[in-house]
Parts: structure tokens; sequence; C-alpha cells
């Protein structure tokens, strides 16, 4: 599988991850993660996201919506 393939596969197991644990529909799930680019965070960090496990990362993504200014229910 090619590292594109592999990041396209990490980001829809975090959309769906996301869905599960903030009780959102996966649509509003990928509205919020396209109005301050999750894909794009994900893309640019998966040298260090592909080594740690889906939750930690959810974690940090969590984070990162925090600094900007967004809430989501964990």
């Amino acid at each position: 599988m090619s590292e594109k393939a592999e990041i396209t596969f990490m980001q829809t197991r975090l959309i769906r991850l996301a869905s599960e644990e903030w009780h959102l529909p996966i649509e509003k799930i990928i509205d919020l993660f396209k109005s301050v680019d999750v894909l794009g965070y994900i893309e640019k960090c998966y040298g260090i996201f592909h080594c740690e496990g889906d939750e930690v990362i959810l974690e940090d993504i969590t984070e990162f919506l925090e600094e900007k200014g967004m809430k989501v229910n964990a």
C-alpha cells in the first residue's frame, strides 16, 4: 500500500472514531475536519501518527481543534 493510501486509510479511521467518540454524525465530523483542515494536519503529521494508536491521535486532534477555538464532545 502506498503512503498516500495509508494516510487516506488513517483519515477515514479517525473520522469514524471521532464520530463514535463525540456522538456526532460522520457528515458533521467531515464538515468540522474540513473547516480547519484536520485532514491536512493528519497528512502533515503522518510520520509521527503512524507509530501511535488511533485513540492517541484523536486526543491530539482534539487539542488541535481546541487550539483553533473549537470544542468537541469527547
